[in-house]
């Protein structure tokens, strides 16, 4: 008989960490989430934001990019994309507002993108 796992408990904690992250509107750091959420409870520790962070986004409950070697979080759909300079390394973000080509070419579900592009700056070129 398969064991089944233990509703995970709604605490206070966890309602603060979610309300805070309800109320970023674009992409958002740990560090950043972890700075708001122990003003308000000193007592939750960096380590918890983390593996409250991984957990909704291995459950697709929010998503997480890599950016600059870090990773960004979000709690929306949009996509998160960069323009990088070959030369100087310099990296843009940039919107991409129609993706509609990948859903033509990517017949399985699409939930967020990310897309780097990689070439030579206009002031590198």
């Amino acid at each position: 008989m398969e064991k089944m796992k233990p509703a995970s408990r709604t605490t206070k904690q966890k309602q603060l960490v979610e309300r805070e992250i309800a109320s970023f509107h674009s992409f958002f750091h740990a560090e950043e989430l972890y700075q708001r959420v122990s003003q308000k409870n000193p007592k939750i520790g960096i380590a918890t934001i983390y593996r409250f962070l991984n957990n909704l986004a291995k459950n697709g409950e929010i998503h997480s990019f890599l950016c600059n070697r870090k990773t960004l979080y979000s709690n929306s759909k949009k996509n998160h994309c960069h323009f990088i300079c070959e030369r100087c390394g310099d990296i843009k973000h940039i919107s991409l507002t129609k993706v509609d080509f990948l859903y033509q070419q990517i017949k399985e579900e699409i939930c967020h993108v990310q897309i780097d592009v990689t070439g030579i700056c206009k002031k590198c070129s």
